[in-house]
């Protein structure tokens, strides 16, 4: 049976910031739309804002399911597994909005997470996380973490600013459902003052 917490503990923290991997789900409203479950990875992409509040860099990829569906309904859950150690679950229920890239909160929110890889990055989804669990994970197998991958970053690489805003507006416009996805948003860029926050 899951463990509810009134927060986002430092042990919480501690944990899902030192998984290499994380999950994250979304759905539309439509009882007939396409749910949609993505892996999240590379270090330094995710960080816990707050005792209430987690947020992940989005980087341009095939799909842009989340941002359409938190666009729609802003449901989400955040899902972190311990594939080593101590058997866990982790989940982070909650209300998400996508922060697309070049808007003033996106540049707000980026100095939290690290410097490195700022090619590709096509937003960010800030989590107001409502439900804080842990469970057993009793039947997650043990596995060893190897390295991330590089290979986004050395396609990232190859990559003109231009690629990108053509590739959001012709491939991430939209879900598979038709829900508008990236890039409706301004792309003006403010220095504002960035949050504190604990980094992955």
């Amino acid at each position: 049976m899951a463990t509810v917490h009134a927060e986002i503990t430092d042990r919480l923290a501690t944990f899902v910031l030192a998984q290499p991997v994380f999950f994250v789900g979304t759905a539309p409203l439509a009882a007939d739309g396409h749910v949609n479950v993505s892996p999240k990875g590379m270090a330094g992409t995710f960080v816990v804002l707050d005792a209430h509040r987690v947020a992940y860099l989005d980087y341009t990829g095939s799909g842009a399911e989340t941002a359409a569906h938190l666009r729609e309904n802003g449901r989400i859950v955040v899902m972190f597994c311990a594939f080593e150690g101590p058997p866990n679950i982790v989940r982070f229920h909650g209300s998400g909005r996508y922060v697309e890239a070049g808007t003033p909160e996106f540049e707000a929110l980026r100095p939290a997470f690290a410097k490195e890889r700022e090619l590709g990055q096509r937003g960010i989804v800030v989590v107001d996380v409502e439900r804080v669990s842990d469970s057993c994970g009793f039947s997650v197998p043990h596995m060893d973490f190897v390295a991330d991958r590089d290979v986004l970053d050395r396609s990232h690489e190859r990559r003109s600013p231009e690629y990108f805003e053509t590739y959001w507006r012709e491939r991430n416009a939209a879900s598979l459902d038709g829900l508008p996805a990236i890039g409706d948003g301004p792309r003006t860029v403010e220095a504002t003052t960035p949050p504190e926050s604990l980094g992955r």
